[in-house]
């Protein structure tokens, strides 16, 4: 019995000690532990809860206490079509989602100037009698999309966070 739960404890420690995080989690500095996001759709603000979640870090409704505020300038989602098939259906859509956004602190004095954010997807409707699946397939991307619109603006925040406090 002693050996078992000396086995487990080893394997829980290596374990831990070999880098192990939730997938989505990121290294967030001090001061980003509060954001704040001014603007942007409600999936966006949702994306942005869930990776501060995994993050060890929360989504805060004010700018007050907040560490960083993300401010949304503009949101804008286009699908278009860029193949039709013989019949005359459309077999293959992109989708571009593009996103422009700056950084402030609390008192909103500028951390860095605006930025843009572009996302491209590329899927095949090759398949006319499925409209209910493509129409779910094309949610999955549009999730996807938004989820690394967020992971991309967070990384350039630990970015500016860290090189204003050096």
């Amino acid at each position: 019995m002693f050996t078992k739960k000396s086995i487990v404890f080893v394997l829980a420690l290596l374990l831990s000690a070999c880098g192990y995080h939730l997938r989505g989690a990121l290294e967030l500095p001090a001061n980003m532990k509060n954001v704040y996001v001014e603007g942007g759709s409600g999936l966006l603000h949702q994306q942005f809860g869930q990776i501060m979640k995994t993050s060890s870090a929360q989504l805060v409704s004010s700018r007050k206490g907040a560490g960083i505020v993300i401010k949304i300038l503009n949101e804008d989602f286009n699908r278009r079509v860029l193949s039709l098939g013989a019949a005359g259906k459309t077999n293959e859509f992109e989708l571009v989602y593009r996103l422009d956004y700056e950084f402030a602190n609390a008192s909103d004095t500028p951390l860095m100037e605006r930025q843009t954010v572009e996302v491209r997807r590329e899927y095949f409707n090759d398949v006319q009698q499925f409209v209910l699946a493509k129409d779910n397939e094309e949610a999955v991307i549009r999730n996807e999309m938004y989820q690394q619109a967020v992971h991309t603006i967070v990384n350039r925040a630990r970015v500016v966070l860290e090189a204003d406090a050096k």
